[in-house]
C-alpha cells in the first residue's frame, strides 16, 4: 500500500469516527449548580455560617495508623460529590466577603 492510499484510509476512518452534533447530556444538578453560584453574599451573618458550616477540607480523608504504623490512606471522597465545587466557591465568595467587607481576620 502506497502512502497516498493509507492517508486515504485513515482520513476516511477518521471521518466516520468524529461526529459532527454534539452528543445531548441531560445534567440534573444544572438548576443546583446555577443556583449555588448565584447565591449573593451580602450578609456577615450569612457568610459566617456558610463559613463555618462548609468544611475547609475533605473531613473524610484518613491516614490509618497502628503502632506508629500507617497502614492505609483514606483518599478524600468530597472530589466524588457533585456539588463540590459549587460549595468551594462558595465558602470562598463568603471568606472574601468576610475579609474584605466585614475587614474580619480569618
Amino acid at each position: 500500500m502506497s502512502n497516498s492510499e493509507f492517508a486515504l484510509r485513515s482520513n476516511r476512518f477518521a471521518s466516520n469516527n468524529a461526529s459532527p452534533t454534539p452528543k445531548f447530556r441531560f445534567d440534573l444538578l444544572h438548576p443546583v449548580r446555577q443556583w449555588l453560584d448565584g447565591v449573593p453574599i451580602e450578609n456577615a451573618k450569612l457568610a459566617r455560617f456558610l463559613y463555618k458550616a462548609i468544611p475547609g477540607h475533605c473531613p473524610f480523608e484518613r491516614d490509618i495508623i497502628v503502632l506508629g504504623h500507617k497502614l492505609a490512606h483514606i483518599p478524600p471522597l468530597c472530589k466524588l460529590n457533585p456539588l463540590y465545587d459549587q460549595l468551594v466557591g462558595l465558602r470562598f465568595r463568603s471568606m472574601c466577603y468576610l475579609v474584605e467587607q466585614c475587614g474580619e481576620a480569618l
